[in-house]
């Protein structure tokens, strides 16, 4: 792979400062991914809505986007709306540049943009724009869908018709030289409480949440009720662990508690700010973790902890609760179990 140069990078970032405010109004509004003013939550919070009103969900994966994109049909979408020759010259050399192998054989290109390039995210937009954005706009007027970058989610009234979508996406893909990947494309039933048809998949993951049938408390009652909402996803847990893991706390006893506040707490508010947003209690087996790692370390640390959990545990349940500060989660008050 070619890995951009730090004069490729400042390059692309003033090329991207150029072109931005130009294709900006052009992309339509439930085009989420990398804009200025836009967030995965924002995509994720209008999906919970949309969920709550259609009973049918296509979800949809465009396997190795930036990899296959077409140079082709890629700067004829561009010249559409850029018009300044420096920009158009530099977009054409970063697309055109050799891939370089380990080996230090070079391989011509005809697909894909910049690796890690910082304009890379900006070029798939414009793709996506004709590929599928103004497609759908076209073709299914009447549906709601929602993307960001190469995953994407298009909410229909019924299985027909989101087998339909799908199948028509396929072809749409197919001409621009992209596909579907397989295993990350299905139709998905919204199941809840009112909602009760039988089917084979009735969850999605997307942008690190799960979107599935859940318990859900009813605003200022005691009561529950089953509903189809977000909450941070399996796979992204899975990951938030083993950052935790590769961080290595229980064998770092040359720091300090403070020290492995400073550490941790920069992550544990990313992911209470991102996660916590929708269903913040699923956090808590990962937080709980975060507690019991700590635990070990000071197992590790003090002779006089050895081999006493309960007593440790004690003394993190009071040091919570005297310093809830210290922390980013028990800040918070998502402190959980010392057990």
């Amino acid at each position: 792979m070619t890995v951009p140069t730090v004069s490729d990078r400042v390059a692309q970032m003033l090329v991207k400062q150029t072109i931005e405010p130009i294709l900006e109004p052009v992309f339509l509004p439930d085009s989420y991914g990398y804009r200025p003013g836009k967030s995965a939550l924002d995509a994720i919070g209008v999906t919970r809505k949309r969920c709550w009103k259609y009973d049918w969900v296509l979800e949809f994966d465009i396997k190795g986007l930036f990899d296959r994109i077409d140079h082709e049909l890629l700067m004829r979408a561009v010249r559409k709306h850029i018009v300044c020759p420096w920009a158009l010259l530099y977009i054409e050399r970063w697309l055109k540049a050799p891939m370089v192998r380990e080996d230090g054989t070079t391989i011509e290109r005809s697909r894909g943009t910049p690796q890690g390039g910082v304009v890379s995210p900006i070029l798939a937009n414009v793709f996506l724009h004709y590929a599928f954005d103004l497609w759908m706009a076209r073709a299914y007027p009447e549906l709601l869908w929602c993307r960001y970058a190469d995953d994407g989610l298009v909410h229909c009234r019924n299985e027909k018709e989101a087998l339909a979508v799908k199948a028509a996406l396929q072809a749409r893909l197919a001409e621009c030289h992209l596909e579907l990947h397989p295993s990350k494309t299905k139709v998905v039933y919204c199941r809840d409480g009112t909602r009760r048809r039988k089917y084979p998949n009735v969850k999605f993951d997307f942008l690190g949440f799960c979107f599935r049938p859940r318990k859900v408390k009813r605003p200022r009652e005691d009561s529950f009720f089953c509903g189809f909402n977000p909450a941070v996803s399996n796979s992204a847990m899975k990951a938030m662990r083993a950052t935790i893991r590769q961080l290595n706390i229980r064998r770092q006893t040359h720091r300090s508690l403070n020290d492995l506040a400073q550490l941790l707490n920069p992550l544990i508010r990313g992911w209470i700010a991102y996660y916590g947003r929708f269903s913040r209690s699923a956090l808590y087996p990962v937080l709980r973790d975060v507690n019991l790692i700590l635990m070990a370390w000071m197992m590790r640390k003090f002779k006089r902890f050895r081999n006493h959990k309960l007593r440790t545990g004690r003394f993190f349940e009071r040091l919570s609760k005297e310093r809830p500060d210290l922390f980013a989660h028990w800040r918070v008050g998502m402190v959980g179990a010392f057990a």
